[in-house]
Order: C-alpha cells, then sequence, then structure tokens
C-alpha cells in the first residue's frame, strides 16, 4: 500500500521515500525551513523605505507653492516638480523588478535606499527649478529600484499564512495611508521650517533603513547566468513614460492637443511591441506567465481600478480644504488623519485577522463598496460644509476601504509566485498602482475642471468670481460619483476574478 505523499505547504508534492532501502536517485524531502528569527525587524526596515517612496508622492505637494517662488519657477513648468518623480518612477518599475531578480533583491533595496537618499539631498539643495527636476527624476529612478525589491524581499521572508498577512497588513496600510502621511508631514514642514525640509526629511529615514538593512534583511544571491532583457527594457520602460507623460500634459493642453495624443498613441504601440516581445524573448523582462493567471490578473485589475478611483480625492480635498473652507497647510494636513487612520486599522485589524478563514476578493469587494459610499457622501459637500458632519465620516469610510483592499491585493497579487520572479512580479504591482494613481488623478481632475467651467459659465455669465466657489465644489462632486463609479466597477472585478481560497506562500513553487 502506498504512503500518502507530505503536501508542501505552497501545495506541492514532494516525492515519499521508500520504507526500508534509500533510494539515491530520489531525493528525500527536506523539513520546512525554520522562520527567520529577525524577519519582524526586516519588516521594520522594509516598512520604512516604503513609506518613504509612497510619501514622497504627495509631500512636496503642499510645499510646491512655497518652492515655486523661491526658485522663480513659471506656473507652466511648476507641473515638473510631480511629473518628473512620476515618470521616472511608474516607467522605470518592471526594469527595477527584475534587476531585483538578476543581482539580488537585498542588495538592490540597499542601492536604491543610499541613491534615494543622495537625490533628496540635492533635492533640498537646489539652486534652481533645473537642478530640482533633475532630483525629483532621480528619486523616481531610485524608488524604482527600491519598491518593488522592497515587496519581494517581503514575500519571500514571511511564509507563515498567518504572520504573512499580518506583514501584508502593515505594508498595505503604508500603501494606502502614506500618501495621506505625506501630506500631513508636507503642511508641518512647510509652514514651521521650510519647502526643503520636504526633500530633506527622506534623509533620516533612508539612513535609518539603511543601518538596519544589513543585520535584519536576508536574501538569497542574485540569479547567475541571467542577463537583463535589452530590447525589453527600451520598450516597455518606453511605453510606460509615454503614456505617463501623455496623462500630465492632458490637463493644461487638453486631450485633442498632438502634445497628448501623439505620446499617448506612441505608448499604447510600444506597449504593444513590448507584450509581443515578451512572448519570444529567451529571458523576457515581464514573463507572460505572471500575468495570465486570472487571479492575479484580477488583482492587479482591482488595483489599477482602485487607485484610479481613489487618488484624486487627495487634490481635490486638498483645494476645497484650503481655498473653499480657508484652512491654513498644518490644519490642511491634519484633517488627512483619519483617513490613515482608517486605512491602518482596515488593513492591519481587519484584513490581517481575516484574510487567513475569509475569500480575499470578500475583503476586496467590501473594502470597495465602503469607499464608494466614501465617495458619495463627498460629492454632498457645499460652500458651507462643516468638517465633522460632513467630511469626516467620509474619510473614514475611504480609509476602511482602502486598508480593506489593498492589504489582501498585495497578498494575492504577489502569492504563489516563483522565487526567481518574485521581483519582477513586484514590480507589476507597484507599477498598476502608480499609473492607476497618474491616470486617475489626470482623468478625474479634468472631468472636474469641466464641470467647474461649465457650471461658471452657466450661473455668472458676467464672470465676476460670484460663484467660483460654487464652480470648485460642484466640479469636485461630479469628479466625485466617477471615482464612486470607478470603485464599484473594481468591487466587481474582484468578486468575479478572484478565487474564493486564501492564498497560500510558497517560496519554491516551480512557473506554471
Amino acid at each position: 500500500m502506498s504512503k500518502k505523499r507530505p503536501e508542501h505547504p505552497g501545495g506541492e508534492s514532494f516525492p515519499s521515500a521508500p520504507s526500508t532501502t534509500t533510494d539515491r536517485s530520489t531525493p528525500a524531502s527536506a523539513p520546512a525551513p525554520a522562520p527567520d528569527p529577525k524577519r519582524w525587524w526586516a519588516l521594520a526596515v522594509i516598512a520604512l523605505a516604503q513609506l518613504m517612496v509612497i510619501l514622497d508622492g504627495t509631500v512636496v505637494n503642499i510645499a510646491l507653492p512655497s518652492a515655486q517662488h523661491a526658485l522663480g519657477m513659471s506656473d507652466a513648468d511648476r507641473q515638473w516638480v510631480i511629473t518628473a518623480y512620476t515618470l521616472a518612477f511608474g516607467g522605470l518599475l518592471l526594469l527595477g523588478g527584475r534587476i531585483a531578480d538578476l543581482v539580488g533583491r537585498k542588495r538592490t533595496f540597499v542601492i536604491g535606499l543610499a541613491g534615494f537618499a543622495a537625490a533628496s539631498a540635492l533635492g533640498g539643495a537646489a539652486a534652481g527649478p533645473g537642478m530640482l527636476f533633475a532630483a525629483r527624476a532621480l528619486q523616481g529612478a531610485f524608488a524604482a529600484l527600491l519598491a518593488p525589491s522592497a515587496l519581494s524581499l517581503l514575500t519571500t521572508t514571511f511564509t507563515d499564512p498567518k504572520e504573512r498577512a499580518r506583514a501584508f497588513g502593515v505594508y498595505g496600510a503604508l500603501a494606502g495611508g502614506g500618501s495621506a502621511v505625506g501630506l500631513i508631514v508636507g503642511g508641518l514642514l512647510t509652514e514651521y521650517l521650510n519647502w526643503r525640509w520636504s526633500l530633506y526629511v527622506n534623509v533620516p529615514i533612508a539612513l535609518a533603513a539603511l543601518l538596519g538593512a544589513p543585520a535584519f534583511l536576508r536574501d538569497r544571491s542574485g540569479r547567475r547566468g541571467g542577463h537583463v532583457d535589452v530590447p525589453g527594457a527600451l520598450l516597455g520602460c518606453s511605453g510606460l513614460v509615454a503614456l505617463v507623460y501623455g496623462f500630465s500634459e492632458a490637463e493644461p493642453r487638453g486631450w485633442t492637443s498632438p502634445s497628448v495624443l501623439t505620446p499617448l498613441v506612441a505608448g499604447v504601440i510600444l506597449l504593444a511591441a513590448f507584450v509581443w516581445w515578451q512572448s519570444r524573448a529567451a529571458s523576457p523582462l515581464l514573463p507572460l506567465r505572471i500575468v495570465k493567471d486570472r487571479v492575479r490578473a484580477g488583482s492587479l485589475a482591482t488595483m489599477g481600478l482602485a487607485t484610479i478611483g481613489m487618488f484624486g480625492v487627495f487634490l481635490f480635498l486638498t483645494y476645497y480644504l484650503q481655498v473653499v473652507l480657508g484652512y491654513p497647510p498644518v490644519r490642511t494636513g491634519l484633517a488627512f488623519v483619519p483617513i490613515s487612520a482608517g486605512i491602518v486599522i482596515g488593513a492591519t485589524q481587519l484584513a490581517a485577522r481575516l484574510l487567513p478563514r475569509t475569500a480575499p476578493r470578500i475583503l476586496m469587494s467590501s473594502g470597495m463598496v465602503l469607499a464608494a459610499v466614501g465617495m458619495v457622501l463627498l460629492s454632498r459637500l457645499t460652500v458651507h460644509a462643516q468638517y465633522v458632519p460632513h467630511v469626516l465620516p467620509a474619510l473614514l469610510l475611504l480609509g476602511l476601504g482602502m486598508g480593506l483592499t489593498f492589504m489582501p491585493v498585495y497578498a494575492t497579487a504577489t502569492a504563489g509566485v516563483p522565487a526567481q520572479d518574485a521581483g519582477v512580479a513586484s514590480a507589476v504591482l507597484n507599477t498598476v498602482q502608480q499609473m492607476g494613481a497618474s491616470l486617475g488623478t489626470v482623468l478625474l481632475n479634468t472631468i472636474a475642471t469641466g464641470a467647474t467651467s461649465r457650471y461658471v459659465h452657466a450661473h455668472d455669465p458676467a464672470h465676476d468670481g460670484s460663484t467660483l466657489d460654487e464652480g470648485m465644489v460642484h466640479g469636485f462632486s461630479v469628479a466625485y460619483w466617477c471615482s464612486a463609479g470607478v470603485l464599484l466597477l473594481a468591487a466587481l472585478v474582484a468578486g468575479l476574478t478572484v478565487r474564493h481560497k486564501t492564498p497560500k506562500h510558497a517560496e519554491n513553487d516551480a512557473p506554471a
């Protein structure tokens, strides 16, 4: 009678050993490796790096008016303080993920940290606009190394399902709440120090992570004999950069401008050529098996739609609080604390505890429905609204929804990925998040601006400015309704594509 084979934690079966004799041709099943005793310190190091990368996407926003005045930037050029970062970050993420797989995730993590700190110091010391733009582009390039290596280190460090759920709860809370924290930090630094500290603040964070990385992070060496897919890197990075650039130019130039349509069309063509090449390359930059899995594809689509719908709220609420309600920078930043608190509670206290015994799609869909309800509440704001009864409930719902969604998305999208592809799989998830945030901000801002313009022309023919605030709030309301629709679509996608069972991690899973 044959013996039942022992199961690998990821679901694979090991060959059974004979009961009486040793067969040298059949390897004995090795015991599961003991958990790394320093894994929770490793999480602290990874979390610091993740917070720095996400925070830097918004920390400069509130400081931008002061930086523009100090460096003599024109209104047309000021957008490059934001765009230079998103172009480099979004365009180079896939390349950064593959580099992490080839040279080692820990080594790539350390290089990314050191480079990000140096670029931040350069930007804080900028003597002119060009120097600041270049520093922001360097920040984005090193963030493209740092973000995928951080997520893949987290994926390979935590193998126990319950511990992994807790770790991804922390990571998801930082990923979702870092943007709101950036607004708070930016307001405090700008009002009490100066705009340069919105960049200098990254240096001590990076140094703390650099001190902890050698002691607490564990990683296998890079893949021997591997090489970077140069044609794939050129096609993929050029396509993403073209798309981000086209989206960033849509607001000031209009969607019908050749300066917008040309890069958008070029980006689509380049990305189509990238997919074609990846199906034929010997060592592809993005192995298509990673995105062909239905569950992983559904998780990526959910993340993309969630960020499209969510990230416009930071821009609109910042203007609503400062321009319509007259809040100063610090008070504006502090007004976002509830959304950060909601994300932390949703990711670490709710999703992390429910994921080991609840289907991921239930958490994702529930989170997106909660966030959509929050958006509907924001659409009812008026020029005379008050923070506690009108804004606060919406922010709490948005935070809880994001926390419930992001944590299981990170866990599901990275589960079962072969260890040699962990870096590029993490890069794909970060790319989807970054591109969704960029696309959502541009699209929703265009919708809000158009609705505001139509409202003002209809209600204030003399253009004396008497209805400008009402028009602005009306534009925001239209954008919030669109965001609610996108978030409900994300809930539907998650419910239809993500599997019933909770994902289990298998570091050594073989490619399908």
